[in-house]
C-alpha cells in the first residue's frame, strides 16, 4: 500500500512538472503583429480599391496561427492603435515607425514587407504568339493558349525595442496553365476580389500567391530564435466579479495589454516554515483563464471562461 502511494506521488509529480513547463511555454511564447505589406511599386495594372497588401498580410497571419510559433497580434487591435496614432500606408515599410507601433502594442517584434512582383502574362496564339503582361481586370473572360502568374514577397522583422533588423524572408510563387482563364468569368474591377476565397485560390494568381505566402511563413517560423520573448511574471489578485466579467489588480505595469490570456488559480493551501512561520510554498489549482478587455496602468478587466467559479481574491497568473 505505501509503495502505490509513493508511485502515485511520483505520477502527480511528473504531471505537475509537465504541465508547469507547458504553462511556462506558454508565457514565453514570441509576441508579433504584421503590417499591411506594400505593394506601391505593382498597383499599376488594375482598377479598382484592391488592397492585395492587407490581403497577403491576413494570409501570413492565418499560417503563423496556424503553425503556432509565435503569438501573432488580432487585427482588430492592430488596426486600433494605428488608428491612433495617425499611422499611414507610407509608413508601412519603416523600421523606426513600426518599432514604435510595436512597444505601444507590446510586442517582440513587427513584420512589414513589400509585394515586389504581383502579376500574370499571357501568351495569345491567334495574335502571332504576342506576349503581354495585363492587368486584373483584363483577366476576368480571356481565354487564353498559355498563361503564367508570378508573386514575390520579401519580409522584414523589426525588433521594437532597438528598431534594428532580426531577420529577413521572402517568398516566391508561379503557376502556369494552359487554353483557361486566369480569374474565371466576372472578375471584373479587382476591388471585390477576396484573397481569402476559394474563387481566388484556384486561379493562376491565386495559386502563385499561396505559394509565395506559404514559403515566406516556413522561413519566418524558422527564424523565431532570433526573436527574444519577453518573460512576463505577473502575481495579481481577482478584485472583483460580475458574473464572468473581472477585475484584476494588474495592468500595463506588469506588461500586460488588451488580448493577453491569463490564468486564473484558486489558493488550496499555503505551507509556512514551522519554525519561522514564512511562506514555503502555495499551492493552487487553475480554475480557468480569463481574457483581457480593458487594460490601465495598475488593473484590467477580462472575460473569464473555465470550469469554475470565480471569486475576489483568486490568483492571477501568466497563462
Amino acid at each position: 500500500m505505501e509503495r502505490w502511494i509513493r508511485r502515485l506521488w511520483v505520477c502527480a509529480a511528473v504531471f505537475l512538472f509537465a504541465v508547469s513547463a507547458a504553462w511556462g511555454a506558454d508565457e514565453a511564447k514570441k509576441r508579433v503583429a504584421i503590417f499591411d505589406f506594400d505593394f506601391g511599386a505593382v498597383h499599376h495594372w488594375w482598377t479598382g480599391e484592391w488592397d492585395i497588401g492587407k490581403g497577403i498580410s491576413d494570409m501570413i497571419v492565418t499560417n503563423l496561427v496556424r503553425d503556432g510559433t509565435y503569438s501573432v497580434i488580432e487585427r482588430k487591435q492592430l488596426d486600433r492603435i494605428l488608428q491612433e496614432q495617425n499611422f499611414s500606408n507610407s509608413d508601412r515599410v519603416n523600421p523606426a515607425t513600426a518599432a514604435k507601433i510595436g512597444k505601444v502594442l507590446g510586442v517582440n517584434a513587427i513584420i512589414i514587407g513589400t509585394i515586389t512582383q504581383f502579376g500574370a502574362e499571357t501568351r495569345k496564339m491567334d495574335v502571332g504568339g504576342v506576349t503581354s503582361r495585363i492587368g486584373l481586370g483584363a483577366l476576368g473572360g480571356v481565354g487564353t493558349s498559355k498563361s503564367k502568374a508570378s508573386v514575390v514577397l520579401d519580409a522584414r522583422m523589426v525588433n521594437t525595442e532597438t528598431a534594428e533588423i532580426m531577420a529577413v524572408a521572402s517568398g516566391k510563387g508561379e503557376s502556369k496553365r494552359g487554353g483557361v482563364n486566369l480569374l474565371g468569368a466576372g472578375a471584373g474591377s479587382a476591388g471585390g476580389i477576396d484573397m481569402n476565397s476559394s474563387n481566388f485560390r484556384e486561379t493562376i494568381i491565386g495559386e502563385a500567391t499561396r505559394q509565395a505566402v506559404d514559403e515566406l511563413t516556413r522561413q519566418l517560423a524558422a527564424q523565431a530564435e532570433k526573436v527574444e520573448a519577453t518573460k512576463i511574471e505577473i502575481n495579481g489578485l481577482v478584485a472583483d466579479v460580475t458574473d464572468n466579467v473581472l477585475v484584476l489588480n494588474v495592468g500595463k505595469n506588469q506588461g500586460l495589454n488588451v488580448g493577453d490570456v491569463v490564468a486564473i488559480e484558486r489558493v488550496q493551501k499555503v505551507v509556512k516554515d514551522p519554525s519561522t512561520g514564512q511562506v514555503l510554498r502555495t499551492i493552487t489549482e487553475r480554475i480557468g483563464t480569463a481574457k483581457l478587455t480593458s487594460v490601465d496602468a495598475g488593473s484590467s478587466m477580462a472575460d473569464f471562461s473555465g470550469v469554475g467559479k470565480p471569486k475576489v481574491g483568486d490568483a492571477v497568473k501568466a497563462k
